[in-house]
């Protein structure tokens, strides 16, 4: 994602880290001190969702969560009983293609954190990692009511769902420390929130990078308010145990990575946790059927092929300002 403040933009850009991914805000029609209040309250939020809900902290809620998995219950922050909740309902709501259950999958291809899924992850060898095998009317997710407690019966990964929802807590909170009128777009690793007016006055433009890298933008696009993520194979990718280069993109079908001749998806939608959602849902859908998948949905939606086609769903077409010949 690519937005050019102009001068009368409050710029705040700072080096911390969001689920992995750098953060930046952009405030627009703020002084200095309502830009610092802004950031010092993303900052915070950022800091609790980090604690709650990485699989990269040894002390974070969600790894003491995964180590019980099978076994206990563990108390935990709201926020790792929300995330849990709404990875659940995404399961449901994206007919299981969406599955915070890969997690052993991801640690067998060598994506390791702070080690979580144990003896869930075979030997290369073995294929692909089997999960445990649920007993009739058994829910991965146990959440007791009364307090925030839960339980797992398989350890989860909440990695793009997780960023999607910190930036959801954060932009509620920058909303809650600043005044009407005050402009902002926070970003966090290509994923962004925006709100309000944009460094000219109208609707914030936004870039949608070419993941080819053969040029800025593969179109631009004018958001008024809401949520833009992308789900893409070119940051985050490595090389297997067994020589294979694979991505973070897990198709729970296979316990393999998934999305054949993509190379991102972009959806823009009001909340950036289920434009998370379904950016990563679109993409295991496959070159093939994306078009279809996101029509049916009536997502606006853009995507990129391995041999560099762009596609576009009708709704994003109207929201489209240019787009790379």
């Amino acid at each position: 994602m690519a937005i050019e403040p102009i001068e009368r933009t409050t710029v705040v850009r700072f080096g911390r880290r969001a689920m992995g991914s750098p953060l930046r805000l952009i405030t627009v029609g703020a002084t200095d001190r309502e830009a610092a209040a802004a950031w010092a309250a993303v900052d915070t939020e950022i800091e609790a969702a980090e604690q709650a809900l990485s699989r990269h902290r040894e002390t974070s809620d969600l790894t003491r969560a995964n180590r019980a998995a099978g076994a206990a219950w563990v108390d935990v922050d709201q926020r790792l009983r929300r995330a849990l909740a709404t990875a659940d309902r995404a399961n449901r709501q994206t007919a299981g293609r969406f599955d915070a259950r890969v997690l052993a999958d991801l640690e067998r291809l060598g994506s390791v954190g702070v080690p979580q899924a144990g003896a869930l992850v075979m030997s290369t060898a073995a294929g692909p990692a089997k999960r445990p095998v649920l007993r009739p009317g058994e829910r991965w997710l146990s959440v007791e009511e009364r307090r925030p407690r839960v339980r797992l019966a398989v350890p989860v990964d909440l990695g793009g769902i997780g960023k999607g929802l910190a930036l959801r807590w954060s932009w509620r909170a920058l909303r809650r420390a600043t005044r009407a009128g005050i402009g902002a777009m926070l970003e966090a690793g290509g994923d962004i929130v925006v709100g309000g007016p944009s460094p000219d006055g109208g609707r914030w433009s936004v870039g949608i990078e070419d993941p080819r890298g053969l040029r800025d933008h593969v179109a631009v696009i004018a958001v008024a308010a809401g949520a833009v993520a992308t789900s893409s194979v070119i940051v985050n990718r490595w090389w297997a145990p067994d020589g294979r280069l694979v991505h973070h993109l897990i198709d729970p079908a296979t316990g393999e990575p998934g999305g054949s001749g993509l190379l991102a998806v972009t959806v823009l939608g009001p909340d950036p946790a289920w434009a998370e959602v379904w950016s990563k849902t679109l993409f295991l859908a496959g070159r093939h059927r994306v078009a279809d998948v996101a029509r049916s949905r009536g997502l606006a939606a853009w995507w990129v092929s391995t041999d560099g086609e762009t596609g576009m769903t009708p709704a994003a077409r109207v929201l489209t300002i240019w787009e790379a010949p």
